[in-house]
């Protein structure tokens, strides 16, 4: 199979099964605004490293509300787009955002070490957490919350892209996961539900 239908067929496949996600588990009678997994997708669970070179697991963020997203520092457009929109929602949500924390995994642990993530993610926003590890940890964490990425065919300079998933994943302060957002989503639905997760003594 070429390389190019071999990508188009995993992007079909991720885009489907993102609509299916939204399609099967959207709750009209909840207060979300954005797609509800409740009891539908693991806990928040990993065993990675973080920016600073510690080594860290999903009990560590216990307590924050969490905002999964699975990018890598060469992308070209979609991580630093997403990860921007993110930072405007952290300055719309002001001291409550504190209490959140945006988790940045790499997919493409060979070229973000920790210095390299840390430049990054904190040239967006200072609640950003850049994460790698092993390619077998970063597969099976994807695996864990049915995202998906291949590396593409190296270019000419020796240079290649990761095409992946563009879910958000939202994990309320016990690492449950609760909410699914997908560039299909206004920042306001995000902006919205982020206000229930983080608000004091509310539990939708």
């Amino acid at each position: 199979m070429k390389p190019r239908l071999a990508r188009a067929l995993l992007l079909l496949a991720m885009l489907a099964s993102t609509v299916l996600l939204a399609a099967c588990h959207r709750d009209e009678s909840a207060p979300w605004r954005l797609t509800n997994v409740t009891g539908h997708m693991p806990d928040l669970d990993f065993k990675l490293t973080d920016d600073k070179g510690k080594a860290v697991t999903g009990a560590d963020y216990r307590g924050k509300v969490v905002l999964l997203y699975f990018g890598y520092t060469h992308c070209p457009d979609v991580c630093p787009l997403t990860l921007a929109q993110l930072h405007v929602v952290m300055q719309r949500l002001g001291p409550l955002a504190d209490d959140a924390r945006i988790l940045f995994v790499s997919v493409d642990p060979a070229r973000d070490t920790p210095d390299v993530m840390h430049a990054y993610v904190n040239a967006f926003d200072p609640r950003a957490v850049g994460l790698s590890g092993e390619p077998r940890a970063i597969e099976a964490l994807s695996k864990r919350y049915r995202s998906a990425y291949t590396r593409e065919a190296d270019k000419s300079d020796g240079q290649y892209e990761v095409s992946h998933s563009s879910a958000i994943y939202l994990f309320d302060r016990e690492g449950k996961a609760r909410l699914l957002s997908t560039p299909a989503n206004p920042q306001d639905d995000l902006v919205h539900d982020l206000h229930l997760l983080l608000g004091l003594g509310a539990k939708p």
